[in-house]
């Protein structure tokens, strides 16, 4: 355990710094097209995740590559840790985020964020926030961009039960275009609320596209089912490999799925 500390420790402190290097690094792509600070991003993850596997041993197994449909998109992404939200990056061309409008209004970063053409999301405006979201997801999904979304809403602990949202679904029939699940079990070795890494092998499995047209119902009990099912058995591999290589499994959520 005390090197698990030590290397989390080590790896925050890397983190950051690998951060405050590519926000400088990408100053100049604000008089670029979009493209720039796309590249910028995708490049800040992979850097992040090459530093988690030399400081802490935790290695990447991507899954699923080649069911990755061409164009407009919608990716809903099981959501477990930060981890994903720029691991996904490297795979899409045009990625969109919606995300809480506050984070937007980060000095350097935020306006990064608007740059790349992300959604910011006003909470506090209620019903008519996602109807506007909804409509312009939707408009900027058909013309080229993929969705990456996380259909509970948040970050999930490992073992919590699931609690899908309707946004998803909301977007999917409005965009008409598919939808590919994506389950992982990165909360195992970055799990939420704590900086501890741990080492082993995340897994994120891009499964079989759902393709437009299904009514809300179907849909979302087609992409829940699809998603839980492929999380809960990388999740029960991961905590195997954990457990023979550091001789315990990252903790789980307390009211865990039977």
């Amino acid at each position: 355990m005390v090197s698990v500390f030590l290397r989390s420790l080590l790896y925050n402190l890397v983190f950051y710094l690998n951060l405050v290097f590519w926000v400088i690094l990408g100053l100049p792509t604000y008089a670029l097209p979009r493209a720039g600070i796309i590249w910028i991003a995708t490049n800040w993850g992979k850097t992040s995740i090459w530093w988690m596997r030399i400081i802490c041993n935790t290695r990447v197994e991507y899954r699923g590559l080649d069911k990755i449909p061409k164009g407009p998109l919608i990716v809903a992404s099981k959501h477990q840790s930060a981890w994903e939200t720029f691991a996904l990056l490297q795979f899409f061309d045009q990625p969109l985020y919606i995300l809480k409008r506050e984070l937007t209004w980060l000095p350097l970063f935020g306006w990064y964020l608007l740059k790349a053409g992300m959604i910011g999301v006003n909470r506090s405006a209620g019903g008519r926030t996602l109807i506007d979201i909804t409509r312009r997801a939707a408009e900027e999904i058909r013309r080229g961009r993929q969705l990456l979304i996380f259909p509970e809403g948040t970050r999930r602990a490992v073992g919590a039960p699931p609690d899908y949202k309707n946004g998803v679904s909301l977007i999917y029939g409005e965009a008409g275009v598919p939808c590919i699940p994506v389950a992982l079990n990165s909360g195992l070795f970055w799990p939420r609320r704590t900086f501890l890494r741990y080492p082993g092998t995340i897994v994120i499995e891009f499964l079989d596209p759902i393709p437009p047209g299904l009514k809300r119902h179907d849909f979302n009990a087609r992409l829940q089912a699809a998603i839980e099912e492929a999380s809960d058995r990388l999740e029960r591999a991961g905590r195997e490999e954990q457990v023979r290589l550091i001789g315990f499994s990252a903790p789980i959520a307390a009211s865990v799925r039977s």
